[in-house]
């Protein structure tokens, strides 16, 4: 399955913390790349810099017009989840989204707004999703759906090509840096 997220309304000082976690909680759970309207290569340098020293194929892209790439992407045969306080709740609809997503050829892309998303993006999502109908964090909506989405698979997700790696513990902290990123 290949899971891209598409963020909408970043607006450069006001958001750029935000829409850097949105990226870097889509690399942790499983997405492949996030899409950003706005161009902030401030951003793109940020994760793939994470991505370089801690491994995995994510990749940013700024600067793009979203309504070409939701296009493309449905055109393309791939879904769309919009997650939004006004959709359904994940929970009446996660097995729907379990079954579209439970194959290697599945393609889904998850729209994550900062400010007031288009109604056409509405139009366009094969879900709008909610993850609870109140307003919080985009970055808890995010992780809450990779999460239920893949059954929790993601947490154990071995990232290649990783210069450093945490090895878990109960108490204290242990890094382990990697010669070649092997």
């Amino acid at each position: 399955m290949e899971i891209v997220i598409l963020r909408l309304g970043h607006r450069l000082e006001r958001d750029k913390r935000i829409t850097t976690h949105v990226g870097l909680v889509g690399r942790a759970l499983g997405a492949k790349g996030m899409l950003l309207a706005s161009r902030d290569k401030g951003i793109e340098t940020s994760i793939n810099e994470v991505t370089q020293r801690w491994g995995g194929d994510f990749f940013v892209q700024t600067g793009v017009k979203w309504s070409d790439e939701l296009k493309r992407w449905k055109q393309e045969g791939g879904k769309v989840c919009h997650l939004t306080m006004y959709g359904e709740n994940i929970l009446d609809v996660i097995d729907e989204l379990r079954a579209e997503a439970n194959n290697d050829k599945a393609r889904i892309m998850v729209v994550v707004g900062a400010e007031k998303v288009p109604y056409i993006v509405y139009d366009a999502a094969d879900w709008n999703i909610a993850v609870s109908n109140q307003p919080h964090s985009e970055v808890a909506a995010l992780a809450l759906f990779l999460d239920y989405l893949q059954h929790g698979k993601e947490l154990k997700t071995k990232f290649e090509h990783a210069e450093m790696e945490i090895v878990p513990k109960r108490r204290g902290k242990e890094v382990i840096k990697k010669n070649n990123g092997t």
